[in-house]
């Protein structure tokens, strides 16, 4: 990938440098892999200021462009200014600072910009780069891969894979692939290899297991972090209501009906499968897996991120899909986020905070295709987390208990 003032700044890798904290570090080992999504580091840089400084020099280049030579003008002004001492040359050094800052927030955009394509072009590309001095022969050896998108190979192998790397990634569609004469590939085997760290680092060096031809520190995905936390829990007491209400929240509900239900397209799934096999069924609706978070965007325009993390417990990581039960009707719980009758903002008062938050609350009524049985899906997300609930003859109840809110959407009849 050719570092250049022209083709690296755009919104999605400014954005992920902009939401950066400083921190300063005495050794590179300090922080390591993922956390390097949450944190601007220079090795070394033990001082706020010095840290703040090349933060602004940094981020300069990655808003509006700029060459090594420009951001070595930088460099030297604020070694000058804070007297810091580093080690290795000045041309190294400096190349380092700048290279792994840019690549990296540049391949953390691009794989939002991937992923949110990934129903066009499903077919992601490895493509090693000529422009780096001392190629490595793994990631030549990778030059040209074509691995679908959720391949767990992309896990471990996403460029930047190590200090340097310019290699990148490119999506490709179906007839992409028949013009090229090409088909899927096989992802060659992972083979670990134990490297150890950290010998200058204040708490003494670490043994780390990386994959070959990986760098320790680059086996991620970079930005696959701030999307795995942005997935919502799920509340610790999945109640759907009408509204809690509280001071100054006001809940409308509509005076015409639902729109007559539909046949749903999916069924209720077998009992008996695992978790696993749950969860990974309503991801799949929505592009993601069990390994790679997915962005959707609802009937309103809405982004969301969905991932494993909706039916993971927190505190153990335990898969709970098929909580109370609720497996089987997976699929109808997410025919009401993908295609619902109606879209609610409501308000909620929210008693350990002190304040009103607002809900998105989706609400569909399925015909099942094997009978004449209706169901009512709905699926709420709110700033603490989401939840979800499957009923059958909703004709026994009062379904505008559930209808609270401002419409956001309603689908036409």
């Amino acid at each position: 990938m050719p570092v250049s003032a022209v083709d690296l700044p755009f919104r999605e890798q400014a954005e992920f440098f902009r939401r950066k904290l400083n921190l300063p570090t005495e050794a590179w080992t300090d922080i390591y892999s993922r956390e390097h999504d949450w944190a601007f580091v220079v090795a070394g840089a033990n001082r706020d200021a010095l840290v703040s400084d090349f933060r602004t020099a940094v981020e300069k280049v990655v808003a509006n462009g700029g060459t090594l030579q420009d951001f070595r003008r930088d460099f030297d002004e604020i070694v000058t200014r804070h007297g810091w001492s580093y080690n290795g040359g000045r041309n190294w050094r400096s190349r380092v600072i700048y290279e792994t800052n840019l690549n990296s927030s540049y391949m953390a955009g691009r794989y939002q910009q991937l992923l949110a394509v990934r129903e066009d072009r499903p077919y992601w590309q490895y493509l090693h780069s000529d422009a780096v001095e001392q190629p490595r022969p793994h990631h030549e050896a990778w030059h040209g891969m074509i691995l679908r998108w959720d391949d767990p190979w992309w896990q471990h192998h996403f460029p930047p894979g190590g200090w340097g790397c310019q290699c990148r990634v490119i999506a490709l569609s179906e007839a992409d692939l028949v013009r090229m004469g090409r088909t899927v590939d096989t992802a060659p085997p992972i083979e670990w290899e134990d490297r150890e760290i950290g010998q200058r680092s204040p708490g003494g060096p670490r043994t780390v297991r990386v994959p070959q031809g990986i760098d320790p520190g680059f086996e991620r995905i970079p930005g696959r972090s701030r999307l795995d936390s942005a997935v919502p829990p799920e509340r610790p007491t999945p109640l759907i209501r009408g509204s809690a209400g509280g001071p100054g929240v006001p809940n409308l509900r509509p005076l015409d009906a639902l729109p007559p239900p539909r046949v749903s397209p999916v069924g209720l799934l077998p009992d008996g499968l695992s978790g696993e096999e749950y969860a990974e069924i309503f991801l799949n609706e929505f592009g993601a897996t069990l390994q790679q978070p997915g962005t959707f965007t609802d009937a309103i325009g809405e982004r969301l991120v969905i991932g494993r993390e909706l039916f993971t417990t927190r505190r153990t990581g335990e898969l709970k899909a098929d909580k109370a039960g609720r497996g089987k009707y997976m699929r109808i719980l997410a025919q009401a986020l993908r295609e619902p009758d109606e879209i609610y903002a409501r308000m909620e008062w929210h008693e350990a905070q002190s304040k009103a938050v607002v809900r998105r609350r989706y609400v569909t009524q399925l015909l099942l295709p094997d009978g004449d049985e209706t169901a009512l899906a709905v699926f709420e997300l709110g700033p603490d987390g989401w939840t979800g609930v499957t009923t059958f003859s909703p004709r026994d109840m009062d379904i505008n208990d559930l209808r609270v809110g401002v419409r956001l959407y309603r689908r036409e009849d």
